[in-house]
């Protein structure tokens, strides 16, 4: 972004906001009622998410807000403190909390946590995403709004899973809702595919708001018709307070006596953590798909995080996390820098300050429309396709993480990805210790020329004692560690013991070294104690 400049790209950033408003509404109203809190609750956590952590934050493309990944925790804590009429209020200081933390992170520059994720792990997390839009926005495409949306869980709220809430959906279409759904979602496709490349308005002015819009008119129009009108309980319900006093009431405040409550300082440091890493794989899965592929600064994001979430706490929002649903609608919606964030939280503003009942009068069903396109986005096919044909060593964790998230959660996804690809890593460092080939046979012996790659660790014992053990008698064997930078001790002891079988098996051993050529070495403990060190 432009600093002397920040309204230069105005004209894509301003479109973008639009969208990802629209995106954000019903989630931050979703995780609120999925995480146990007061509906505003997401909101200033939405609000705050886009202007201030938008502001402070080094992301040009990462929007902010509450996350389905902090729901469980969230609604866990306040149910532990007393409820939502009882512990709010306490909870809200373990926010603070948490945000105190993450600043404390980013001083102590933490943000490189995130850089320790493999590829296929974060392409995973941004496709199982995708997936688990596209299936939690069915229920809500055909009008059947059970659960709320900001659920990402496999295991829903309302006592269903995500693909049994799919198959109650045929016993509950809403037909009003579905026929508009249809219609947002056709324009959608219509806008992506041809009439945006048709002229500039069609860019300045884009296909969510025209589906947003329409609506809103096909809600009026069809206002009281028992078949095909829209029931309020299929429209987007944010709080319309009768007054400024009525609305000042919904804002709760921390309630500070608490803090010498060990629970509170466990909760906000769980808060910190559990946020921290979710906006780290955000900010490294937003800058891949960023087409100015521009780096964040992962300490100031945990600085701008921190920040938020303290601000957050106290005017009774929910935490904050880089969200991937928000920042990827942001990116494909034409978003070049983060004005588009900021400007997307002055939208939330406006919306609940001064036009809740228009708002009011979204039907959810086009909401999912425009999440269905974002889904599609995040899980093309080809992606699949790609990822199979790199190998399964990417694959596999590719798979793991997407499954995780469906069949469980965000974390549990990321995790189990985590895992399975440091399990491939093992086996890659297992194959890649040592090259062994036969290169002649001379004077009646195999002649075989072991080389030992740059860095030979104690997970490399069962492949070498494998291949030294597999060595016929009268063999000739030619270790080359010139290329070893580090060699593990238990290596060492195995090459010890194998000299002392290679006499009894009259195989003769040449070491080559950056020392020199040494034939039949004594010890080699010695000798690699005696070794140089080299960096």
């Amino acid at each position: 972004m432009n600093s002397s400049n920040p309204f230069k790209n105005l004209k894509a950033d301003f479109p973008a906001s639009i969208v990802v408003f629209f995106v954000a509404l019903p989630l931050c109203l979703g995780i609120a009622l999925a995480s146990g809190a007061p509906p505003l609750a997401g909101i200033i956590a939405g609000i705050i998410g886009g202007i201030v952590v938008g502001a402070v934050s080094g992301s040009q493309v990462g929007v902010s807000g509450p996350a389905a990944g902090l729901a469980v925790i969230v609604f866990a804590a306040i149910a532990s403190f007393g409820g939502i009429e009882n512990g709010y209020e306490k909870f809200l200081v373990a926010v603070v909390i948490g945000g105190v933390i993450q600043i404390i992170f980013g001083v102590l520059k933490f943000g490189i946590i995130g850089y320790f994720f493999p590829s296929s792990v974060i392409k995973g997390m941004l496709t199982g995403i995708g997936i688990i839009i596209i299936l939690k926005q069915i229920p809500h495409f055909f009008g059947y709004d059970a659960d709320p949306e900001g659920d990402f869980a496999f295991f829903q709220v309302d006592g269903e899973n995500t693909f049994s809430e799919i198959l109650n959906t045929v016993n509950y279409i809403s037909p009003g809702a579905t026929i508009i759904a249809i219609i947002g979602l056709a324009i959608l496709i219509l806008w992506n595919a041809v009439l945006s490349k048709k002229g500039k308005i069609f860019q300045l002015i884009q296909g969510p708001l025209v589906a947003v819009v329409l609506g809103i008119i096909y809600f009026l129009v069809t206002k009281g018709d028992e078949t095909f009108g829209i029931s309020p309980e299929h429209l987007v319900s944010v709080p319309v307070p009768d007054n400024f006093d009525a609305f000042l009431g919904q804002f709760s405040f921390p309630d500070f006596s608490t803090i010498g409550d060990k629970d509170v300082w466990i909760t906000g440091a769980v808060i910190a953590v559990v946020a921290s890493l979710e906006t780290l794989l955000c900010v490294e899965a937003t800058d891949k798909l960023d087409p100015q592929k521009r780096v964040t600064p992962t300490n100031r994001e945990l600085l701008a995080q921190g920040t938020g979430n303290v601000l957050s706490g106290l005017i009774g929002g929910l935490p904050i996390t880089q969200v991937i649903v928000r920042s990827s609608a942001n990116i494909q919606s034409g978003g070049k820098t983060k004005m588009s964030a900021i400007i997307h939280g002055f939208f939330l503003l406006i919306a609940v300050v001064a036009i809740p009942t228009i708002i009011n009068m979204i039907p959810l069903s086009v909401l999912a429309s425009v999440l269905l396109i974002v889904g599609y986005k995040l899980a093309k096919p080809t992606l699949f396709k790609t990822m199979y044909e790199s190998g399964w060593k990417q694959f596999v964790p590719f798979m793991v993480t997407i499954l995780g998230i469906v069949f469980i959660d965000l974390l549990w996804g990321i995790g189990l990805g985590l895992a399975v690809g440091i399990i491939v890593i093992l086996i890659k460092s297992f194959q890649n210790s040592h090259f062994l080939h036969i290169e002649d046979v001379s004077d009646g012996k195999n002649k075989i020329k072991m080389t030992l790659a740059e860095e030979v660790t104690f997970f490399n014992k069962g492949a070498i004692l494998k291949e030294l053990d597999r060595l016929p008698e009268n063999t000739y064997l030619e270790l080359d560690v010139r290329k070893t930078r580090f060699l593990d001790n238990d290596i060492i002891e195995i090459l010890e013991d194998f000299s002392e079988k290679a006499r009894n098996r009259n195989i003769d051993i040449k070491l080559i070294s950056e020392r020199g050529i040494v034939e039949n070495p004594p010890s080699f403990i010695e000798f690699f104690k005696l070794r140089p060190k080299t960096t």
